[in-house]
């Protein structure tokens, strides 16, 4: 099993374990190498406690490299980023990108879409005529631009829409319509060598039984030829692999024989 997490939140924004805490727990758990993923500060009101303001940005960058300096022998640390799709550009300095979009704006009003299933819902009621299709069309359009704006290498938690719907509880994500908005925001960012992640974040938590993305996306994609990783989009140590002995059988059955993994040299495959 691939031991390597690229998406791992501290307490420096919405994670629950501090990022030696975090160390502590790969090195407990035989992993190479770990990488930070904070989230990128956003303009206010939606830039409140689960993102990092930029005085947190700083030092959340100071602790990440001491702990890199500190535990170098055991563990190779590398400095990330989740950068939100209406985050500012977050200058140079990081060894990676994880683009993302969270939230819907739409007349000086924002909504999240990974909040609850209770603001989701206000949102198609208030902004979409009580359509939950529209919506995700809203999202995928949205989507389909995350690595243009954000300059990411690793696209997250692809159909985050989805979090709340297990079962189809908003939504068919049979429908047509579906389908087809997530397929077109698929084809805006194929071809641009990026990576996209198997997540099992919402696992962790548990709101869905099975990682982002779903199935149908994962089949595209190696159909495609684009590349994975995985990730717990780890908020608390004990969920560092959340898993991904899971994330990687069904990355294997949707037609993948690799994943990615950061080195020093960069990103390179690893056999699934």
């Amino acid at each position: 099993m691939i031991r390597q997490n690229l998406h791992t939140h501290t307490t420096f924004c919405d994670g629950k374990s501090t990022a030696e805490e975090l160390v502590k727990a790969a090195i407990a758990l035989g992993c190479p190498s770990l990488g930070f993923s904070g989230h990128a500060p956003l303009p206010p009101p939606e830039g409140r406690s689960w993102t990092m303001s930029p005085d947190q940005v700083a030092a959340y960058r100071r602790e990440i490299l001491r702990l890199r300096e500190r535990y170098r022998d055991q563990l190779e640390i590398f400095l990330g980023l989740e950068q939100d799709i209406d985050s500012p550009a977050p200058g140079g300095g990081w060894d990676y990108l994880i683009g993302s979009v969270h939230d819907l704006y739409r007349g000086g009003r924002c909504y999240s879409v990974d909040n609850t299933r209770e603001m989701l819902l206000e949102a198609v009621d208030c902004w979409f005529g009580g359509d939950p299709l529209a919506l995700a069309e809203a999202y995928y359009a949205r989507v389909a631009q995350v690595a243009d704006v954000t300059g990411c290498q690793i696209v997250g938690h692809f159909d985050l829409v989805t979090k709340f719907n297990e079962g189809g509880r908003v939504f068919s994500e049979e429908a047509p319509r579906y389908r087809r908005a997530a397929l077109d925001a698929l084809d805006a960012l194929c071809g641009k060598h990026l990576i996209f992640e198997i997540n099992t974040g919402a696992m962790a938590r548990g709101c869905r039984s099975a990682p982002y993305p779903a199935p149908f996306l994962l089949r595209e994609l190696a159909r495609r030829r684009e590349a994975v990783c995985v990730t717990s989009d780890c908020h608390q140590a004990e969920n560092l692999l959340f898993a991904f002995d899971l994330a990687e059988e069904l990355a294997r059955a949707c037609g993948f024989t690799e994943a990615m993994v950061l080195t020093k040299e960069g990103f390179v495959p690893r056999k699934l």
